[in-house]
């Protein structure tokens, strides 16, 4: 068995209706002006927001709750600028993500850029960490995909210059995640597919990384075994709380595996896909994932078997239907199996392809030439 390290710095709460209590139970990290970054339309009319504001307002040392709500699905730079900029103003000494992982990459890039010497840009183009003085950050999600609320990772999008990337360090590692899926039981058809699908594509890429260790595989067996059962009982009704629950369970799993495993190449080619068209990271990552498969059991057959067996509940030996399984499955669950659904051109993607950046060699598929370009093709051309 090879050595391996394991990092889970943050605190976590999970529960169904546990929020209020977590939140009084961090009043001695709720000290001073807090930011409350989040997505904000449905939230804020749902109520939540007014809710989360008024919890962490009567919490002892608090002085003074400021909301910022404009962050798009994929968050922008400007966003983030803006929020550092009104961050600074207020004096704010902590910051809470409430949303999705647009909110929770956002608010972690903002509290880097509050804390910190190093500019927005800095951190954004030039790879360098954010310091240890980033702000502390409370992370709670509202949907179950991302695993943002675990990571060290925000990502963000150049919208002028279309260009998608991530700001990584240990100082992004929120303080506090609070999991709470009650929060998830009013999100749409859609969100809650393409969310999904991140949970499914996290727990497969990292059980194939070359980075990938006992402990984290464990994890990501039983998430795609999770999804495979509960993603499509969502499908049928949202009204599931048992599988909202168990979303959440395992999307907070993949949050861990995202810190210690890392992912393979869907993620790095969503990123040129999510800046170039604005889609939603779930569904990009499904409309590249049944290629990437295609291509992934030449090296690794044995655990894209394993991988299918986990997610259908039933044992496979035949190599030639894998990528099928996988396509069939996304295609089940109302999301794209190509890029061409997603209004990609054709000239399009050999500009993506240049573009697409960060570490690749975790995925044993990278060792094959020109695979990046012959990915995207495949993706472009593979709804069937």
């Amino acid at each position: 068995m090879k050595p391996y390290q394991l990092s889970i710095p943050t605190k976590i709460y999970f529960g169904r209706n546990i929020w209020k209590e977590a939140i009084h139970s961090l009043e001695s990290l709720l000290q001073g002006n807090i930011l409350l970054v989040t997505t904000g339309r449905s939230l804020i009319r749902m109520g939540y927001v007014k809710e989360l504001k008024d919890e962490l307002a009567i919490c002892k040392l608090v002085k003074n709750v400021t909301i910022f709500e404009p962050i798009s699905a994929n968050p922008k730079l400007s966003e983030v600028q803006e929020g550092i900029c009104l961050g600074k103003k207020e004096k704010v000494d902590i910051v809470v993500g409430f949303g999705g992982g647009s909110a929770m990459d956002a608010a972690k890039a903002i509290a880097a850029g509050i804390g910190t010497d190093r500019t927005i840009e800095e951190l954004f183009y030039d790879g360098k960490e954010p310091e240890a003085t980033t702000l502390p950050v409370i992370a709670i999600p509202t949907t179950a995909g991302t695993g943002s609320e675990l990571s060290k990772a925000a990502i963000l999008t150049d919208d002028k210059k279309k260009i998608k990337n991530g700001i990584r360090g240990e100082a992004l590692y929120p303080k506090v995640a609070i999991v709470d899926s009650v929060f998830t039981e009013s999100v749409p058809y859609t969100v809650t597919m393409e969310t999904g699908f991140d949970v499914l594509a996290h727990a497969i890429e990292s059980y194939l990384s070359l980075a990938a260790s006992p402990y984290t595989q464990m994890l990501s067996e039983y998430t795609i075994q999770t999804v495979g059962i509960y993603l499509p009982r969502l499908a049928v009704s949202l009204n599931d709380t048992e599988a909202r629950e168990k979303m959440s369970f395992v999307s907070m799993l993949m949050g861990v595996n995202l810190g210690n495993a890392s992912t393979c190449l869907p993620h790095r080619l969503q990123y040129p896909l999510g800046a170039h068209t604005d889609s939603s990271h779930g569904a990009g990552l499904a409309a590249l994932f049944s290629a990437w498969v295609e291509q992934e059991v030449k090296y690794v057959p044995d655990k894209i078997k394993k991988v299918i067996t986990l997610l259908k509940g039933q044992k496979t030996d035949k190599t030639e239907y894998l990528a099928e399984t996988i396509r069939q499955f996304i295609k089940s669950l109302g999301l794209p199996t190509s890029l061409q659904e997603l209004g990609v051109e054709e000239a399009q993607l050999y500009q993506m392809a240049a573009e697409v950046s960060g570490n690749i060699k975790n995925d044993p598929l990278a060792q094959e030439e020109g695979i990046i370009l012959h990915l995207y093709k495949k993706a472009w051309q593979e709804e069937r």
